[in-house]
């Protein structure tokens, strides 16, 4: 009887770790419309690294980034310089402006800000807050958070034909930073760690980024969206070695485990780091 159990057990292992040499070598890897799915980003739960679990999702051929501020649109991943280019179509540009506190902004969830933020080139451009922003308190006798970053800022923002079309003038910077909050304020993410068009009460907002070393004439040539670095804390050599020898990395059922899918012999093999 014994014998009969084991015989039934081994079969179904077998069958068990046979769905798993079909499924993970080829189902972890994958692509959203034109643009590659690969390690530590997955659309599959278990594959990937489990700091960018539920973070992208494939709607219509069209690859989605979702955090705690809404979705955005997934432009690029560049693995090589490890960032993603995001779209948010509630965000102004140098030929739109979106007002009425629409934008979702930016932040993450805490437990993800270790792995990724907007990259220190990526200017936020603040439109039309309140005086009463967490942004100017203290005002005038604490200095402003607004500033250039990588050449870019709203001195030369509000030239653009968006804000023509509302009748603005261009603005000296004496007089942009007069007695009164800016129409306009550009920081860096860094500086305040969130975007949220609410707390900051903020009618709208703008973003750009550097594509150094290409320089650009104005902000019509701005590159306009959110550029976010992402990174893989501690020692990633585990993961790297599995990918390396043909393997694919992913995480346990607990969400914090990983794991090294490998085939040998027609056989897969799991190796689990604690």
């Amino acid at each position: 009887m014994g014998s009969v159990v084991f015989g039934v057990w081994f079969l179904w292992a077998a069958a068990y770790a046979m769905t798993l040499s079909r499924c993970y070598p080829n189902t972890c890897r994958s692509y959203c419309g034109n643009i590659t799915i690969d390690y530590p980003f997955a659309l599959q739960y278990g594959c990937g690294h489990p700091g960018f679990r539920d973070l992208l999702f494939c709607m219509n051929e069209v690859l989605m980034f979702h955090v705690s501020s809404g979705s955005y649109r997934v432009l690029e991943i560049d693995y090589a310089y490890q960032a993603l280019t995001l779209h948010e179509p509630h965000m102004s540009t140098c030929h739109n402006l979106v007002l009425g506190s629409r934008g979702n902004g930016f932040s993450v969830e805490p437990w993800r800000a270790p792995y990724m933020n907007p990259a220190a080139d990526n200017v936020f451009m603040l439109i039309a807050c309140s005086p009463r922003s967490p942004l100017f308190q203290g005002f005038p006798g604490k200095h402003l958070p607004c500033r250039n970053v990588s050449g870019m800022g709203c001195e030369d923002y509000l030239s653009c034909p968006a804000w023509e079309m509302m009748g603005h003038k261009r603005l000296g910077s004496a007089a942009f930073f007069g007695s009164g909050p800016p129409e306009c304020c550009a920081v860096p993410y860094q500086a305040i760690r969130e975007i949220n068009l609410t707390k900051l009460q903020c009618e709208g907002y703008s973003s750009a980024y550097s594509v150094a070393p290409l320089k650009v004439d104005g902000p019509g040539g701005w590159s306009y969206g959110i550029r976010v670095r992402y990174s893989l804390q501690g020692n990633d050599e585990f993961c790297g070695a599995c990918e390396a020898t043909g393997g694919t990395c992913g995480y346990g059922s607990d969400g914090i485990r990983q794991l090294a899918y490998r085939q040998e012999q027609g056989l897969p093999t799991n190796t689990i780091k604690y």
